[in-house]
């Protein structure tokens, strides 16, 4: 993504943003009297500093039948209401922060000049802003199209460039049509982890977690119960290369997917072809470990002809993502061969989409079509690529823009890059999900094949994503673009 913030500028709203208040006072003016004064052509004139105080509350008094000294004194109350958000300018402050100050912070307000005088001696950390616009000086008010231009003028920043913060949607959408980066405020958590992932670089956020958490990236159930597996652990070794981030308990020759006893499964669980595959393709045995299991493993293969799951012969299960990952481990040893009608099969499930639901073990039609990615990628075989890789491309452009949680959607942008595509629409799905701790939502892969309890790992989508972030950087190179605006 670029080792310079994207964002350099960042425009809040001061009331219901960075202020609170409240429209109940203790005159015969209802709460809803005040907001319909506020919205009123009157105030907005007001506002912009084309009238002054008393003769806004004269002209107000005249329209809504109401003493002007009452209203006086309702806005006097109400300013007296106001109290600053502490949370979202602590925010603020470390976003500010974070970017070693090359972020500039302005507030935004639709207020009179005597209203801002008055809040300005309100306790808050007024030091965070750069500038303040408000109405009254700049002579426009929000959601008008010149009180944008008059900031962006002043400013100087690129409206690509800028993040805009507002609790009105007019007002938001008024800044996005210009170009502005618009996010309308709900609650603070919500607009937090928006900020942090406009304006924090992605991938170190996503390293840092990963590095905080280390030994720790344990997988997890859809119950909330954490496995102590290997599977997981191998594939965050694979996508990162660094063997201190994981917690495995290796195995001389065969593996098992359970780091001890089989939880939420029989304890003494079969040692798996799958996790064994994986296991080997990432440890890199001696290539006469490798020989040995793949002789073994030959002894699994079915009546069709394709290798089954389990070192079991009373547990006859087959998987096309097991299958994969078994072709993966002969083709890198030059034995795939060994294994044309598990290929076969492979083929026939890629080409007949039957992987759209998922498989017996594996969640997602993503996790089909990234251990195919992977298993291209292990081969220089031009049979296997030829057989493979155009109907690959096909099949992955078909899934641009669907709805998938962030490790599917960093799964197909791997696969689009590794076929040659460019799938910026998943990526601008991704890049929302990381949490403010830097790691991403946890995204199912796999799943018990009787009980299909789902099985996930944030370390896991982390690592991914952060792979997938990197793939479409500026130095990548891709044949074709797909699915951008």
């Amino acid at each position: 993504m670029g080792s310079h913030p994207r964002y350099t500028a960042l425009l809040c709203d001061l009331g219901d943003v960075l202020f609170s208040w409240s429209s109940e006072t203790r005159t015969t003016i209802s709460s809803r009297t005040l907001r319909h004064i506020l919205a009123s052509p009157t105030w907005f004139d007001y506002e912009c500093g084309r009238l002054s105080e008393d003769e806004c509350y004269k002209r107000v008094g005249s329209e809504f039948k109401i003493e002007p000294s009452e209203i006086a004194q309702a806005f006097i109350q109400a300013r007296d209401s106001l109290r600053s958000n502490d949370a979202f300018i602590a925010l603020i402050r470390d976003l500010k922060s974070q970017s070693q100050n090359t972020l500039r912070v302005y507030a935004t307000s639709n207020i009179s000049l005597p209203d801002y005088e008055v809040l300005r001696t309100k306790p808050a950390d007024w030091d965070i802003f750069d500038d303040v616009f408000t109405s009254g000086a700049v002579g426009e008010r929000k959601p008008n199209l010149g009180f944008y231009k008059q900031v962006l003028q002043k400013i100087k920043v690129d409206p690509h460039q800028v993040i805009f913060v507002d609790d009105k949607l007019e007002n938001v959408l008024s800044a996005r049509s210009l170009g502005i980066h618009g996010i309308v405020f709900d609650d603070v958590n919500h607009v937090g982890r928006a900020l942090r992932n406009l304006v924090g670089d992605p991938v170190k956020r996503g390293q840092e977690f990963l590095t905080k958490n280390a030994q720790h990236l344990e997988s997890v159930t859809d119950g909330g119960i954490v496995l102590q597996e290997n599977f997981a652990q191998l594939l965050i070794l694979e996508a990162t290369n660094d063997r201190s981030l994981v917690n495995l308990f290796e195995h001389t020759s065969t593996w098992n997917f359970f780091r001890g006893k089989g939880q939420l499964t029989t304890e003494e669980f079969p040692f798996d072809l799958d996790t064994t595959s994986l296991g080997i393709t990432v440890t890199k045995p001696s290539s006469a470990v490798a020989h040995s299991v793949m002789d073994e493993m030959l002894s699994f293969v079915n009546s069709d002809g394709i290798i089954q799951t389990y070192f079991d012969h009373r547990r006859p299960r087959f998987d096309p993502v097991v299958c994969v990952n078994a072709l993966c481990l002969f083709y890198s040893h030059g034995r795939g061969y060994e294994l044309k009608k598990t290929l076969e099969w492979v083929h026939e499930v890629l080409l007949n989409r039957a992987y759209l639901e998922g498989t017996r073990y594996y969640e997602t039609p993503e996790c089909f079509l990234f251990f195919l990615s992977r298993l291209l990628q292990a081969t220089g075989d031009a049979e296997i690529h030829g057989l493979l890789k155009p109907l690959l491309r096909l099949r992955v452009q078909e899934r641009v823009g669907a709805e998938g949680d962030a490790l599917a959607l960093a799964m197909r942008v791997l696969v689009c890059d590794s076929v040659g595509l460019r799938d910026e629409v998943d990526l601008r799905s991704l890049l929302p999900l990381q949490c403010e701790d830097g790691g991403w939502e946890i995204g199912w892969i796999y799943k018990y094949g009787s009980s299909e309890i789902k099985i996930g790992n944030r370390g896991l989508t982390t690592a991914l994503a952060i792979n997938a972030i990197t793939a479409m950087g500026p130095n990548i190179r891709h044949t074709s673009i797909i699915a951008t605006d």
